[in-house]
């Protein structure tokens, strides 16, 4: 029995344990309002100051592109008229190779190809007698290389195939002259103007002989007619004496007849002399038209052999030169090899000129003209480059971009460094203030209840406000010309706050 009442004391003492322990936590719980606003009060806010600057901004437009040379250009040969067969090509340049004018670019069938400066393509064999702007290109080239063609004005003449022949010899290869068929042309040609030469010589021979036999029938029938007419008066004379006298009939009747026979001897005299003198002149003509045959005759031939001797000088067959808007260039890729034969694109070479494909967002586009400075970089392979804007498309979608970018192309400042098929970033400037200015974050700006722009200003532990003109933003900053007041670099502005 006391057991028990030992166990309900000790019962009832826990519980009253428990409960004053519920009633100290309960009590140091509980807190008045005005506890609970101190408590979680923020703390006061402070400000971010940070200087006003001076420097230079810049808006720029920023894309990539890939750096190429420029002015790709396809070197094609075409099979020459001048030789019987298809050259193949039997030498080659190695990429990269440096071509300058006058050089021998390759050589076909053991032929060179020199490369000269022309803006005209070659399109055919020049060869004597040959006239066009490409024979004047070729004269001028002639000149640059230092062999005299004479004035250039287009003919390929005597003193442009000397020239050609000192250049080539100069260079060290055979000048292409004459065929063997052509040599043994002139050589018919001068057999033929040897022998029609002789007989124009026979023909003004007997056009000699032929007059000086008509000046002689004419002195012949001269003579004999006068002869005939001094013995028709003779006779005249015989029969009028007879007549006047009673002479016997048979007297006169004999001098009658004999001044008849007279009379026709000098009417024979003068139609055979006539007769001889038709004869002789007939001679005569037919003499001189021979003459002049034989004069056609030998001018036909010299002409002949002219053309022949022109056409057997010194060429230069098509596949024997190219001519190229400038020079040097450099070789960029081979089409064929080495035993191939000619017809077609042989290679491809380019300037020297670095150039960059790139395109922009068609926003952005508008924003860049060309003459416009780029600066050209790839910080992680440690390039660094400057250029120009060199063009800018007028349409999307052109020079292989997509119809929603611009291609615009620059041309790479002259640098040591190689850039050729590296991606590169590109930097514009659009817009820049030109001289250093007052520059401060754009988080600095505030607007005022009457729109303008704002800062907050630090003087003296005081902030401010200052009423700015914006103007060009970049990088985060903002250009800023104070309305009213001062504002000085180094001056501190508010750009945020901070809780402490």
């Amino acid at each position: 029995m006391a057991r028990k009442r030992t166990l309900s004391l000790l019962l009832v003492l826990a519980v009253m344990v428990v409960a004053g322990t519920g009633s100290w936590f309960a009590g140091s719980a509980i807190q008045s309002p005005a506890e609970v606003a101190a408590r979680t009060a923020p703390p006061s806010p402070s400000p971010i100051l940070v200087p006003v600057e001076e420097r230079v901004l810049s808006a720029d437009v920023i894309t990539r592109g890939t750096a190429r040379y420029g002015l790709p250009q396809t070197v094609a040969l075409i099979p020459s008229a001048l030789k019987p067969d298809l050259g193949r090509i039997t030498t080659l340049p190695a990429r990269n190779t440096q071509v300058k004018e006058g050089d021998v670019l390759l050589t076909t069938s053991g032929r060179p190809l020199f490369v000269l400066v022309g803006e005209t393509p070659a399109y055919r064999d020049l060869v004597p007698g040959a006239i066009g702007p490409d024979v004047r290109q070729l004269e001028r080239a002639l000149v640059r290389l230092g062999f005299n063609p004479g004035r250039a004005d287009g003919t390929y003449d005597e003193r442009t195939s000397e020239a050609v022949s000192e250049w080539y010899n100069a260079e060290g290869w055979q000048p292409f002259g004459a065929t063997a068929d052509q040599l043994a042309n002139i050589r018919a040609l001068e057999g033929e103007l040897a022998a029609a030469e002789n007989a124009h010589l026979a023909a003004q021979e007997s056009i000699t002989t032929a007059a000086a036999a008509v000046g002689a029938a004419v002195a012949e029938m001269n003579a004999n007619v006068s002869a005939a007419a001094a013995n028709v008066k003779a006779l005249q004379v015989t029969r009028d004496l007879l007549w006047s006298d009673w002479a016997p009939d048979q007297d006169r009747a004999v001098a009658d007849k004999n001044l008849e026979a007279a009379k026709v001897a000098e009417t024979s005299a003068t139609t055979t002399g006539q007769a001889a003198i038709r004869a002789a002149q007939e001679a005569r003509l037919a003499a001189e038209r021979e003459a002049e045959a034989a004069a056609e005759r030998v001018e036909q031939i010299t002409a002949d052999l002219v053309i022949a001797r022109r056409d057997a000088g010194v060429k230069v067959p098509i596949d024997e030169f190219i001519f190229l808007p400038a020079l040097p260039v450099r070789v960029e890729q081979l089409e064929m090899a080495i035993g191939d034969t000619i017809g077609g694109p042989v290679l491809k070479v380019t300037n020297n000129q670095l150039a960059i494909d790139s395109s922009l967002p068609l926003d952005e586009a508008k924003l860049v003209q060309p003459g416009m400075a780029v600066a050209i970089d790839e910080p992680d392979l440690g390039i660094k480059a400057t250029g120009v804007v060199s063009q800018v498309a007028e349409n999307p979608g052109t020079n292989g971009v997509d119809g929603f970018h611009i291609y615009f192309e620059t041309l790479v400042d002259e640098t040591t460094t190689s850039l050729e098929g590296f991606s590169l970033r590109l930097t514009i400037p659009v817009q820049s203030t030109s001289d250093a200015v007052l520059v401060v974050p754009i988080s600095a700006l505030s607007l005022s209840a009457d729109g303008s722009s704002r800062l907050q200003v630090d003087r003296d532990g005081e902030l401010e406000y200052l009423t700015v003109e914006p103007g060009l933003s970049a990088d985060g900053f903002v250009a800023v010309t104070p309305v009213e007041g001062e504002l000085t670099t180094g001056q501190l502005v508010v750009i945020g706050f901070e809780q402490q």
